[in-house]
């Protein structure tokens, strides 16, 4: 540990599994103070969280749906008002319901792209003001490998994931002037309860396109998150860093 991110305040989405919880415990270790945000948490959440406690590390969480522009809206600026400013925001959320475009129904299209992409403009819309007032702040979009390639059966999916590239880019100009920071991690094929779900086939497929032959593991999205929260990137802005292994080069 180094401290990076010492006494920073950090918002994390979909922060109760996986990959989020690979960051906010990343981030924790760093010395950032964590703010969990999710719309629902797994059992084991609470006695994650707790062991953290104990070794002194500030970890709260709230239940929200991201899509919830107005619920978004106002758990953000209660976080503001508690600890007095966001310094750190981490827009993980998201979902996927997989299937060829001419089996795809509106609901699935629709239900992706609320969480993957609406999802980031809400919480992005509401802290770019709290960090412009107290001009600083990074925000770091978890955006994927196929935001940037496309994959068959996922449209919705990669199309969620390259408007979140392009709404990064788009807000990175926009506050630059603020000093604040804007990126992307692009991962590939990771080892999490979503990916769990692939048949043998499907993670065949991903290692034989992959130079470095293994899947990533969430800690190692989360390292790469938590430089892009520390000062050591603070010449870093509108960026999109590929974590996956050698796929897309």
């Amino acid at each position: 540990m180094s401290d990076i991110l010492k006494n920073k305040i950090a918002v994390i989405t979909g922060g109760a599994r996986g990959i989020g919880r690979a960051i906010a415990t990343e981030f924790m270790n760093e010395g950032a103070d964590i703010v969990v945000l999710d719309k629902f948490y797994p059992d084991d959440f609470e006695t994650y969280a707790e062991e953290f406690r104990k070794k002194g590390m500030k970890i709260t969480s709230r239940a929200v749906d991201v899509t919830d522009t107005k619920a978004i809206e106002q758990v953000c600026d209660e976080i503001a008002k508690e600890f007095g400013r966001i310094d750190i925001l981490v827009n993980n959320a998201g979902i996927t319901r997989d299937r060829l475009i001419m089996r795809m129904n509106e609901e699935d299209w629709d239900a992706v792209l609320a969480v993957n992409l609406k999802g980031a403009f809400n919480t992005m819309r509401v802290v770019s003001k709290i960090m412009a007032r107290q001009r600083y702040g990074k925000i770091i979009n978890i955006s994927s490998v196929v935001g940037v390639t496309g994959n068959a059966g996922q449209g919705n999916y990669s199309a969620s994931k390259a408007g979140l590239i392009g709404l990064s880019k788009s807000v990175a100009k926009e506050l630059a002037g603020r000093n604040i920071n804007v990126n992307c991690i692009a991962p590939g094929y990771v080892e999490t309860e979503m990916t769990a779900q692939l048949t043998q086939e499907q993670r065949d497929a991903f290692l034989n396109i992959i130079p470095m032959k293994r899947a990533s593991k969430p800690e190692e999205i989360a390292g790469v998150a938590a430089f892009l929260a520390s000062e050591r990137a603070n010449y870093i802005t509108g960026q999109v860093i590929c974590v996956d292994g050698g796929m897309v080069m």
